[in-house]
């Protein structure tokens, strides 16, 4: 097996954990808004700033003060930003949408991500992951079936979520390996950090319910708290690992993966169980990334076999 098509398939098996595990963060947030009454802008704050405690300290113990000296400071904190209006957006979203929804909705980004690594990287997409990416596309949309006169403006959050994304995924692949994944996260936490401070400061004081400054009424909300920042640090560390074994188009299908915990979890904590044209709609979107898997296996078999 080729060395590229090694680290592909590395890539793929990274992403598929890494899309697993983060809906957890999301049904931290929804669960914070609906049973803490937390606002979403400040449980946004609180996902950037403890994900800068958690990595922060690591950073410093294995490289030191130098370790904040990044070869690319502005996009690190660029990335920063983009992640934080990102989060926003979606814990806005979750607040009054079931979680399954929100996910289904979001998952055009796949598509815009595999649109923008063609146009600017140069990513050659062929016609059969094309056509599996339109397939899971079109899956996460029976699950959903969005409609603007059901959910109103708050069905476009998900959309605009997904852009500024695509984005940040966009800039993994553009920084490459300028600066270690460690480095990246704890410069992105600090971009983020500083645009919720400064959303949530704005958003406070106009009045805005969705940005309501307030502390953990219990030690519960504290711990899920700490475990948003957790998880959004080290996970995200896994996509930054998985776009530096594989190209944006190839592992833009995996992130429908989230659709299974974000179903999981919308049903063992909120009671939100998808209907039976939303299964069908899971199990295209499952189906079209395991095809991009065979395809890859297939490949490399029959350039081991040459």
């Amino acid at each position: 097996m080729s060395e590229f098509r090694q680290n592909s398939l590395q890539g793929m098996a990274i992403m598929s954990g890494a899309m697993l595990i983060l809906p957890t963060m999301d049904a931290i947030a929804k669960y914070m808004a609906t049973f803490e009454a937390m606002s979403p802008g400040q449980v946004t704050f609180y996902r950037f700033f403890f994900q800068i405690a958690c990595t922060l300290p690591i950073l410093f113990a294995l490289f030191g003060l130098k370790a904040l000296s990044a070869k690319r400071p502005w996009m690190n904190l660029l990335r920063g930003v983009l992640h934080g209006a990102a989060s926003l957006l979606f814990f806005v979203a979750v607040k009054y949408m079931p979680l399954a929804d929100v996910f289904a909705i979001y998952f055009v980004e796949p598509f815009m991500l595999a649109a923008l690594s063609a146009l600017f990287l140069g990513e050659k997409v062929g016609r059969r992951r094309w056509v599996a990416i339109v397939v899971g596309f079109g899956g996460a949309m029976i699950v959903i079936q969005p409609s603007y006169e059901i959910f109103g403006l708050k069905a476009l959050l998900p959309v605009a979520c997904a852009f500024l994304f695509s984005l940040y995924l966009f800039l993994n692949r553009a920084i490459g390996e300028a600066d270690s994944p460690l480095t990246m996260q704890t410069m992105a936490g600090i971009g983020g950090t500083v645009f919720m401070a400064a959303a949530l400061f704005l958003g406070n004081s106009s009045g805005n319910a969705d940005f309501a400054v307030s502390l953990p009424s219990s030690s519960l909300g504290l711990v899920l708290l700490l475990a948003l920042g957790s998880i959004s640090g080290y996970a995200h560390m896994l996509v930054v690992r998985a776009f530096r074994l594989a190209p944006l188009s190839l592992l833009a299908p995996f992130q429908y993966f989230e659709i299974i915990s974000a179903t999981v979890l919308g049903y063992a904590l909120f009671n939100d169980f998808p209907s039976f044209s939303k299964w069908i709609g899971i199990f295209i979107i499952v189906a079209s990334g395991l095809f991009i898997i065979w395809r890859e296996r297939l490949q490399a078999q029959s350039l081991k076999s040459s």
